[in-house]
């Protein structure tokens, strides 16, 4: 990291070697390292960067790469209220489609901090495909599809909407600007998902660089989708969602019920979650809509998950 002020840094860098209070062989140490990357790299002998591959830099098999790990990302957490009735996979012809949420239409947000600049942006930062423009190029000009960011009551008994898919969650931040001790989705988030939840069938997903307090508003969604930091690449989600392609993603950490649970990991005696580490759904292949590979059941995807469970639940027992 640069700091701040580099003239301070090095006045106090100099001050602590001065008064041993840093040694001189760990700043030998930090500085042959670099200069080691910089001699492999060949920056002495040539310190300005190749621009020869410069206009490849998001071509389309970049964005299609980007695009399938959008997919294996995506993890689901709720898909009916009984195995029997499941939600997902969404029909791509219905008589019309409500998309609210503020994450719907804002590729800053997808993209997260660390995009374009440090703590990332709102809006168009740069090229790629929203969410909302994703439902719309899956389903095609036959369905119609309003998009309301926070839409209100008149809106819904107004239309008759199919169902609704709500798009929450965090804003970008980088650092301790993401430091957030409630943990909760960006307003007008909870009220969106409130009122539309509430009025039409609905499946929520959230985009977010962790878990996130999502527990109160669960019973009123069909399904739950945790699509974390997709990128410029929405149409991922829309693939999985329309049923084109299965969703294979398992939770890498525990998603909390309330923050006061927290710190809680995985073999803690307090350990309840909302939904397990490595959890994750599958749609059944079954459902009508699916045309995508099925991943639910998979022998060698359940003994990988156990093992590792059995691997974390030793190391915490000998911690």
């Amino acid at each position: 990291m640069v700091p701040f002020n580099y003239t301070e840094f090095i006045e106090d860098a100099t001050s602590l070697v001065n008064k041993r209070i840093i040694s001189m062989s760990r700043i030998d140490d930090a500085v042959s390292r670099i200069l080691r990357v910089k001699f492999t790299m060949g920056l002495f002998e040539n310190p300005l960067a190749d621009l020869s591959f410069a206009d490849q830099l998001g071509k389309k098999e970049h964005r299609e790469l980007a695009r399938e790990a959008v997919r294996k990302s995506l993890v689901l957490l709720k898909n009916g209220n009984t195995p029997n009735q499941q939600f997902l996979p969404l029909p791509k012809k219905a008589s019309k489609i409500l998309v609210a949420g503020s994450h719907a239409s804002n590729l800053g947000y997808q993209c997260g901090g660390w995009s374009i600049q440090w703590m990332g942006g709102s809006g168009d930062i740069t090229a790629g495909t929203t969410i909302l423009d994703a439902i719309k190029s899956t389903v095609g000009d036959a369905t119609p599809v309003v998009y309301s960011e926070n839409p209100d009551d008149s809106l819904m008994k107004k239309n008759e909407f199919s169902f609704a898919i709500v798009v929450v969650g965090e804003p970008p931040y980088a650092e301790t600007v993401g430091d957030n001790t409630d943990l909760t989705i960006l307003d007008p988030g909870p009220d969106t998902i409130r009122t539309v939840c509430s009025a039409l069938k609905c499946a929520v997903v959230v985009v977010s660089g962790r878990p996130v307090v999502i527990e109160p508003y669960l019973p009123l969604m069909e399904a739950l989708v945790a699509a974390w930091l997709p990128g410029t690449e929405g149409q991922g989600i829309a693939d999985v969602l329309f049923g084109d392609y299965g969703f294979t993603g398992k939770l890498s950490r525990t998603w909390f019920k309330s923050v006061d649970q927290l710190p809680m990991n995985f073999g803690d005696p307090h350990y309840d979650p909302l939904f397990p580490l490595g959890f994750g759904l599958a749609i059944n292949s079954s459902q009508p809509g699916f045309s995508g590979t099925r991943s639910r059941g998979d022998k060698k995807e359940i003994t990988v998950w156990a093992a590792l469970s059995l691997l974390l639940s030793m190391m915490i027992a000998w911690a």
